[in-house]
């Protein structure tokens, strides 16, 4: 039985060690829902089935949180990538995943997001839960 429920997951990612934070931080990170394949892939078919549900929280020490969308841009095999999308009348507010389509969303892996302003920042996988 497919039902794009049973794939959708919440997950949370804190920021991983950096510069600015020598300890990681949990008061910055995403929390997202996605519809993920058995080995913790993003699964496409069931995204596009079911796009109006994968909502993300940008939370920042400091700063209000944002509200967006998990959104596939096109662009073929090499150029498709998955974006986290808080307006979509711009692209200018786009935060790219880093290599989101090949990586698995596991609980103590590490992931890449290409912030609005360019800068790329490290963040730990710390929850996978059933959306």
């Amino acid at each position: 039985m497919t039902n794009s429920s049973l794939h959708l997951k919440r997950i949370r990612l804190n920021l991983a060690r950096s510069h600015d934070h020598p300890n990681g931080s949990d008061h910055h990170g995403y929390e997202f829902v996605a519809p993920l394949d058995s080995d913790g892939h993003i699964d496409a078919e069931v995204w596009r089935k079911a796009r109006d549900r994968c909502i993300v929280r940008r939370f920042w020490a400091g700063e209000q949180d944002e509200i967006g969308k998990l959104v596939h841009k096109p662009g073929g095999a090499e150029y498709a990538r998955w974006v986290f999308d808080y307006d979509d009348t711009t692209d200018d507010d786009d935060e790219a995943g880093y290599r989101f389509a090949s990586h698995a969303f596991r609980v103590g892996e590490y992931v890449s997001i290409r912030d609005e302003d360019g800068d790329m920042h490290t963040f730990q996988v710390v929850s996978v839960e059933p959306a």
